[in-house]
C-alpha cells in the first residue's frame, strides 16, 4: 500500500513537473502583421533541467518493483515498446516484484540532459546489482521516457 501511494505521489509530481512543457504542436499565434508570434521560452535554471528528469527516473523504478507492469510499460520508449509486448513486460516487472519486493528506493540520483535525451545515476536501495550509470532516457511527447533496451 505504501509503495502505490508513493508512486502515486510520483506521478503526480512528474505531471506537475512536466505540465509546463510544450509539445510544439500547434502554431504560434499570427500577430498583426499575419506572421507567427514567437513562442515563449522558459529559462530553467542549469541546476534544475534535470529534475523532471529525476523524478521520471524514481517513477519508473519504483513501478518496477512494485510490479505496477502499466505504469512502468508507459514510461518506455516508443523504440523499446516496439522490442517488447505488454504481456511480456509485464511478466518481466512481475517477476522483479516477486523476487526483490517492493521497498527499494532510490539514492544519490543525479540527472544529466542535453536536448531531448539525458542520462541518469542512482543506487537502488539493498539491491546494489540494480545501481545504475548513465542509464539512457529520451523526452517523448513531453515526458521522459527509459530508453535502456
Amino acid at each position: 500500500m505504501h509503495t502505490r501511494a508513493t508512486i502515486a505521489t510520483a506521478a503526480v509530481l512528474l505531471a506537475a513537473l512536466t505540465a509546463c512543457s510544450s509539445s510544439g504542436d500547434d502554431a504560434p499565434a499570427a500577430n498583426d502583421s499575419g506572421r507567427p508570434a514567437a513562442e515563449p521560452t522558459v529559462s530553467v535554471p542549469a541546476g534544475h533541467e534535470g529534475d523532471d528528469l529525476e523524478a521520471a527516473v524514481a517513477v519508473y523504478t519504483a513501478a518496477y518493483f512494485a510490479g505496477d507492469a502499466d505504469t512502468a510499460y508507459g514510461m518506455l520508449s516508443a523504440r523499446c515498446a516496439k522490442e517488447i509486448t505488454e504481456d511480456a513486460y509485464a511478466g518481466v516487472v512481475e517477476r522483479a516484484a516477486a523476487d526483490y519486493g517492493e521497498d527499494h528506493p532510490l539514492s544519490d540520483v543525479r540527472a544529466e540532459v542535453s536536448g531531448t535525451t539525458g542520462r541518469a545515476d542512482y543506487k537502488v536501495t539493498g539491491l546494489p546489482k540494480f545501481d545504475r550509470q548513465a542509464q539512457p532516457w529520451v523526452l517523448e511527447d513531453g515526458a521522459w521516457k527509459y530508453d535502456d533496451c
